[in-house]
């Protein structure tokens, strides 16, 4: 596919668990996924993750390893003075969210804990991350976001950042507001990142609703139409184990896209759409 685009599916939540890890590394190893985002706050990481995991991605022609910065509940900050905290642990996403938009966080404790993430990343990789994107898309949120990007730019400024807006057309995106709302808040960070001098992706896709059973094969066919050079498709696969039913309520969603991703109608799909992972 000489004409093919190039373009990033990543899985995110590496180091959430066991099960999601396997999952991911068993994906990249079969030409799968040619990205991953890692989270340093979880309770799945460590040296012998992170080994697994660049093993896996020396198989791979290409992988990109980044940051999934981690600022929402039920995970704790690396760095001692984070607040707001709730029971010592970050906030749910939906309070942080508020906070932001009221403008009640402080930018430079986000940077602080996001520097310290980067640093944790750079302990365990023995480099920098290829690219940094958030956790329940917190890169995005109002006062998060500026302290996100000046962490990135002071400790990993060759990283492109992800950005959430759709490359859809706009009569599409009027048809969820929650969708609308995220690309809103994408084109506030495009141009923050713009001034900060960092990269960002083309293009994004992948999100859906995970409380409803879905057709990942149409969802993926959808998320490939027309996407570009360079853009990217989220994406969550995993096996599902105990820790993870004890920190996070995605489950049955993750088993359904690591089958699709795993099995043979997957690839044929890529193929028909002229898209390359390699």
């Amino acid at each position: 596919m000489n004409d093919a685009r190039r373009i990033w599916l990543c899985a995110d939540d590496y180091g959430i668990s066991p099960g999601v890890n396997r999952a991911i590394r068993e994906l990249i190893e079969g030409g799968r996924l040619n990205a991953t985002s890692v989270m340093m706050v979880t309770p799945a990481i460590g040296r012998d993750e992170v080994a697994r995991l660049g093993a896996a991605a020396a198989r791979s022609p290409r992988c990109a390893i980044g940051l999934h910065v981690t600022l929402t509940a039920p995970f704790r900050p690396l760095t001692m003075h984070f607040r707001p905290l709730k029971d010592e642990l970050f906030l749910a996403f939906p309070k942080l969210l508020r906070a932001g938009m009221l403008r009640r966080l402080d930018p430079e404790i986000i940077r602080a804990e996001v520097v310290m993430q980067i640093a944790a990343f750079r302990d365990l990789f023995g480099r920098a991350p290829d690219f940094v994107d958030g956790h329940q898309h917190v890169q995005l949120y109002p006062q998060v976001r500026d302290g996100l990007l000046a962490a990135v730019k002071e400790k990993a400024p060759e990283a492109w950042v992800r950005h959430a807006r759709r490359n859809r057309p706009l009569r599409q995106r009027l048809a969820s507001p929650k969708a609308l709302f995220l690309d809103h808040l994408s084109a506030q960070f495009k141009r923050r990142a713009a001034r900060a001098g960092l990269a960002v992706n083309s293009a994004f896709s992948g999100a859906y609703d995970y409380s409803r059973v879905a057709d990942y094969g149409a969802l993926m066919r959808e998320f490939l139409d027309g996407i570009p050079e360079g853009g990217v498709i989220m994406c969550h696969p995993g096996f599902v184990d105990d820790v993870l039913l004890g920190l996070d309520p995605l489950t049955r969603a993750r088993e359904v896209e690591r089958a699709y991703l795993a099995g043979d109608d997957f690839p044929l799909l890529l193929q028909a759409n002229k898209v390359t992972l390699g």
